[in-house]
C-alpha cells in the first residue's frame, strides 16, 4: 500500500480514537459528579442504581468496540454499502424478470 493511501486512514483512525477517548473522559467525569452527589445528599441510593447500568453498558460497548477493532471489521468499511447495493440491483433485476412472465418462442 503506497504512503499515500496510509496517510487518510492514520488521520481517520487518530480522530476516531481521540473522540472515543474525549467521550470516555466527560463519562468518567459525569460519573464521578454522580457518584460525589451520592455521598452527599439525604437521598444516598437514589442514583446508584442508574450509574452502575450506564457503567456496565458503557463498558460493554467499549469491550465491543475493542473487539470490533481488534477483528478487522473496520478495515475496508466500504465494501458492505457495495456489496448491499449490488445484491439490490440483482434484487430488482430477477424482480422485472419474475414480472415480465416466462418467455415464449
Amino acid at each position: 500500500m503506497s504512503k499515500t493511501k496510509d496517510k487518510p486512514r492514520t488521520a481517520i483512525t487518530i480522530c476516531f480514537v481521540t473522540a472515543v477517548m474525549a467521550a470516555g473522559g466527560m463519562f468518567c467525569f459525569k460519573l464521578h459528579s454522580f457518584l460525589q452527589t451520592i455521598k452527599r445528599d439525604e437521598l444516598a441510593g437514589f442514583a446508584f442504581d442508574p450509574i452502575m447500568i450506564y457503567a456496565f453498558v458503557a463498558v460493554g460497548f467499549l469491550f465491543m468496540l475493542a473487539w470490533a477493532y481488534m477483528s478487522g471489521q473496520f478495515r475496508n468499511i466500504e465494501e458492505p454499502k457495495r456489496d448491499m447495493l449490488k445484491r439490490f440491483d440483482e434484487q430488482e433485476l430477477a424482480e422485472r424478470i419474475a414480472k415480465k412472465g416466462p418467455i415464449h418462442g
